[in-house]
């Protein structure tokens, strides 16, 4: 069976899909205040083309989808989907990453599926400002949501926080510790550049800035059992406090000789990095449920894959839509 090798000797076996470019908050990082214009119905991939296109990826030796969008739990029957991929795929990993806005509604569908991971993006605890940041939010809807998806006894929920100096960089104490007492694992993410216009140097954090400013800075070790886990997060423990957190690099010291992952567009495009102004339509085989040709196109365009995003960066790329 052919895998998916790239150029450089990278195994790429995940895949983040896009399954929708729509979304109930508009968060300053990911799109402008007017919002993007949203895909037309017909432009967006049916369920039934990203189920043809989870298998022919499984073929090639992909084992974790995670869903995103936009928000992915506004897409009508997503669940429904995600369970039939699981009887499609048997030892399938499924993964999702969402807002929390949705999570109080769906979080006991959600647990049924029995996700690999649920990544949460919560960038602060204070009201004002997530409404803020946000642009629509109220975050008394996702702590419900949260509480709903621990209730639901949902594994591995991971907290994500795009960490902004002057906007938040002084809650991470309030943050870890909120994350600790609700039993979930914190991820602080480094404020990525890829649109010019809502991003500066002065409000990146790097990741070694970012460990001097915990708590209990001087006791943090680099958790060696964690180190093969898929994603790129680098996890941390504290010897003093016993907490974890994970601490995702991608500007100051980028995962990318590791990087195992392509993305799909909403609309069927793969992109073979975040930052990659060029995608590849693969919606036309779908359509035709040509798996051959589909397969075909992806490994023809493997080798593209760039080194580093570093050496292809646009700054103008909105999130909404890439998959993030």
């Amino acid at each position: 069976m052919a895998e998916l090798i790239d150029a450089y000797g990278r195994h790429l076996n995940y895949v983040r899909i896009s399954v929708t470019d729509r979304c109930n908050f508009r968060c300053t990082y990911c799109m402008p205040p007017e919002g993007v214009k949203c895909l037309a119905h017909d432009d967006i991939m049916r369920y039934e083309e990203i189920s043809l296109l989870c298998g022919a990826l499984w073929d090639l030796g992909v084992r974790k989808f995670r869903f995103t969008g936009g928000e992915p739990l506004v897409r009508k029957d997503l669940i429904q989907f995600l369970a039939r991929l699981n009887t499609q795929l048997p030892g399938v990993k499924i993964a999702l990453t969402t807002n929390g806005a949705l999570l109080e509604q769906y979080a006991e569908e959600l647990a049924k599926l029995k996700l690999h991971s649920l990544n949460i993006s919560l960038d602060t605890l204070d009201a004002g400002k997530f409404a803020s940041i946000t642009r629509l939010g109220d975050i008394n809807i996702v702590m419900r949501g949260i509480k709903a998806a621990l209730k639901a006894k949902i594994r591995y929920i991971k907290l994500n926080t795009v960490l902004i100096r002057g906007f938040n960089d002084n809650e991470i104490a309030d943050l870890l510790r909120f994350s600790r007492n609700e039993g979930l694992t914190l991820r602080l993410i480094e404020f990525m550049p890829l649109e010019d216009g809502v991003w500066d140097k002065s409000s990146f954090i790097s990741g070694d800035e970012i460990l001097r400013m915990l708590p209990n800075a001087g006791f943090w070790v680099l958790d060696k059992r964690r180190m093969s886990i898929d994603g790129p997060a680098n996890y941390y423990v504290n010897e003093k406090s016993g907490d974890t957190i994970g601490i995702i690099t991608a500007v100051s010291n980028h995962f990318c000789p590791n990087c195992n992952r392509l993305r799909v567009s909403a609309s069927g495009n793969l992109r073979l990095c975040l930052f990659s102004p060029s995608e590849i339509p693969l919606r036309p085989m779908l359509l035709n449920r040509d798996t051959d040709a589909l397969k075909r196109v992806i490994l023809d365009n493997i080798a593209d894959k760039p080194r580093c995003w570093d050496d292809i960066r646009t700054g103008q790329l909105h999130m909404s839509g890439i998959g993030g």
